[in-house]
């Protein structure tokens, strides 16, 4: 690589990330090129040397935050042993998503904040990395039914699909340092294998009637 290369690909970079922090703070619409050249510390017109426009920009950053999270939760699952269980395989890929996400990634923590903002074209070009993401997670759970780890009679289409709302709605509450990923990785995986509910003492339900 030529020292122009570098310096390209570094400025390129800085974009990026720029691009990304903003997206992820003020939105799609809200945010405007020379907002993100300012971010970046360069003008505006240096911009275009790299990004023909917001669009292309915007494109790259969803295609970075989707493959990042892809890849953290496809290495949670290779870096297990081969007899692992089916529930430590849902635990590992739920906490590498939500490490991704939550630790100060922009890239992914924009893509879920700003997919619904953006042109139809966007979304159209970036939907085949989501869906093979989506394929990754029905491969996990589906191996898990069959195993019989999860239920039989639960559409996992709804399991996958409550699960990653919970995951990603976790970007508009998380706070670093009040609750770690960890543990909350651990509690939502307690939900999904165990439920919230108890069977109620029949006294419990007496006094209900009585009342």
């Amino acid at each position: 690589m030529t020292s122009e290369q570098s310096k390209s690909d570094i400025s390129r970079a800085r974009i990026l990330d720029a691009a990304a922090k903003m997206f992820r703070q003020k939105g799609y619409a809200a945010t405007t090129l020379i907002e993100i050249a300012r971010a970046a510390g360069m003008q505006a017109g240096s911009l275009y040397y790299h990004f023909g426009s917001k669009d292309e920009l915007l494109e790259e950053v969803l295609d970075i935050g989707m493959r990042r999270v892809h890849e953290a939760v496809e290495e949670s699952q290779e870096r297990l042993p081969a007899d692992s269980s089916h529930r430590d395989r849902i635990r590992v890929a739920v906490e590498a998503h939500l490490t991704t996400l939550l630790k100060h990634d922009d890239y992914t923590s924009a893509n879920i904040r700003i997919f619904g903002q953006v042109p139809e074209e966007v979304q159209q070009h970036h939907i085949r990395q989501r869906d093979a993401y989506a394929e990754l997670w029905r491969h996990i759970f589906t191996k898990a039914q069959k195993s019989g780890a999860l239920s039989s009679d639960v559409n996992l289409g709804v399991v996958r699909m409550l699960l990653m709302g919970a995951l990603n709605w976790s970007v508009e509450w998380y706070r670093p340092g009040r609750t770690s990923i960890q543990a909350i990785a651990d509690h939502m995986c307690l939900m999904l294998f165990n439920g919230i509910g108890i069977e109620e003492p029949a006294q419990s339900r007496e006094n209900e009637t009585v009342t």
